[in-house]
């Protein structure tokens, strides 16, 4: 059977993202709160912070989504002008002074920042040359950009679960692979795109491994690619209720189901910073 394409054009549907996707935080809350499982835990915000120890000024969070980071980067840097921005006018709508903006075309004056933050987003955009020039156009001489993405082998358990549950319900040995939104920019390709910019890339891997003894979060994080339903190749809902039940009897045989992850944050700055 054909699988899905990692690269699936539907991940940068401005309109899909905007509405379905990202119209509210629901469904990027759900992929979030899956960490908590996570061992070790890494509290992202904070390490960002800790990025910034040198910032001054403004810094802009480029696909802010619900706002984690700039709660965060609000909390413990009050120093700091902090500019929530994203695609989607819906799921910044409770942030205060959120504007809606494109990363291929940024808002913002060239070296009127800091910092400018892109986390796990760029997967999202449709010409991400154009939007690592962005991100290097708006800084100010010695400012830094940090994005972040996952590895190409973040979570297989999770695309394992999904095309074996796939399968169930297809009645074939293997499904279709789901939508995977992060293809487009893992943690091995992003040095690669973001130097065509910036003179130095640094990389910050963070694994860790998911366990969990209730089959809800994982099942929360699968049907949070509603969005994506249709390009998946396969009754969503059914298929869902499948890896529950999937999940279900690795707890019961195993006593846990077990996720491994690997993600990380890229740290860029420009020649002379």
């Amino acid at each position: 059977m054909t699988t899905q394409p990692t690269n699936d054009p539907s991940v940068t549907d401005r309109h899909l993202l905007s509405t379905q996707a990202y119209g509210t935080g629901q469904h990027l809350a759900a992929r979030q709160s899956l960490y908590q499982w996570q061992t070790p835990r890494h509290d992202l915000p904070g390490i960002v912070v800790d990025e910034l120890a040198g910032v001054r000024g403004a810094v802009a969070d480029v696909g802010c989504g619900n706002g984690k980071f700039v709660q965060r980067v609000r909390a413990d840097r009050p120093d700091l002008t902090v500019l929530p921005m994203d695609i989607s006018p819906g799921i910044v709508a409770g942030i205060a002074g959120a504007v809606a903006g494109d990363a291929q075309r940024l808002p913002i004056a060239d070296g009127a920042l800091g910092a400018v933050l892109a986390m796990h987003m760029l997967y999202h955009v449709e010409d991400q040359a154009r939007a690592a020039q962005e991100l290097g156009r708006v800084l100010a001489q010695g400012g830094i950009a940090i994005a972040s993405t996952n590895s190409r082998t973040d979570k297989q358990e999770l695309e394992d679960l999904w095309r074996r549950a796939a399968g169930d319900v297809l009645g074939v040995a293997d499904g279709p692979a789901r939508v995977q939104l992060s293809a487009r920019f893992t943690l091995e390709d992003a040095p690669v795109i973001l130097g065509a910019v910036f003179d130095e890339v640094r990389t910050v891997p963070l694994p860790g491994v998911i366990e969990v003894t209730d089959a809800a979060p994982v099942v929360a994080h699968l049907a949070s690619y509603e969005a994506w339903a249709d390009q998946m190749g396969v009754p969503f809902k059914e298929t869902i209720e499948r890896a529950r039940e999937r999940v279900g009897e690795t707890i019961r045989t195993e006593g846990a189901f077990r996720i491994t992850c690997l993600g990380g944050i890229l740290v860029c700055r420009a020649a002379g910073a």
